[in-house]
């Protein structure tokens, strides 16, 4: 992956970010797969039906702090870089969001805001349901990272779980894709910091979002993803 990278000026942080203590995680390892599950606090003010638009609707821009920026970049002020659509399967007729079940997407971050901790990576969404939002990076047919996001309404705000696997049991990922998995996209030095991050990133969710849904969703009616 590439390190030359030049990061944005951080935005102003309007908000505590959430402790890596606030979520119950878990890592498994087996001879193909790393599994990491996190159990995130609740996000108050949050339903399902805002993650929904959420993820469907990361792309545009938003007001913050006095200026307008990427939503991207307001998701988590300190390490998001850019979030792109690059393309993927049409949607289907009468969808309005940009982001769409077939979508690819090129995601930029830096953990920590350490370039040497760089995620660069193109993915496709391959799940946005009402609970349910799924991006994997897929090489000849073979899963090298996935990320489920699933998420329901509870009583104290949206219960949110998010599942990381790299690597897979096919042939080409037992003999060689898996290494290039766990070398590249995501080997060791790296997990501890994107747990941190993915739990701040999630956490933030609950000071923004409500609010965005409501100027922008409510615009042309929200939309029913049940």
């Amino acid at each position: 992956m590439k390190r030359d990278v030049t990061l944005p000026d951080p935005r102003p942080v309007q908000w505590p970010l959430r402790e890596p203590s606030s979520a119950t995680v878990t890592r498994t390892r087996d001879r193909h797969h790393t599994i990491v599950r996190i159990e995130h606090e609740p996000l108050r003010e949050v339903t399902a039906r805002m993650l929904r638009w959420w993820y469907g609707n990361v792309p545009g821009t938003m007001f913050y702090a006095g200026k307008e920026y990427p939503r991207y970049q307001v998701w988590h002020p300190l390490d998001h870089i850019s979030y792109d659509v690059v393309g993927g399967r049409a949607a289907d007729p009468g969808a309005h969001d940009p982001v769409h079940p077939g979508s690819n997407l090129r995601i930029r971050e830096a953990l920590q805001r350490n370039p040497g901790q760089l995620i660069d990576i193109r993915v496709s969404v391959e799940e946005l349901a009402a609970n349910r939002a799924v991006i994997v990076k897929r090489l000849r047919g073979t899963t090298m990272v996935r990320l489920e996001n699933d998420f329901r309404d509870g009583p104290y705000g949206a219960a949110y779980h998010t599942t990381l696997t790299v690597g897979d049991d096919t042939p080409l990922a037992r003999a060689f894709l898996n290494r290039v998995a766990h070398r590249r996209a995501f080997p060791e030095a790296r997990i501890g910091p994107w747990v941190t991050h993915h739990i701040e990133e999630i956490g933030n969710l609950e000071h923004f979002l409500p609010q965005l849904y409501a100027e922008q969703a409510g615009r042309r009616g929200a939309p029913d993803h049940q």
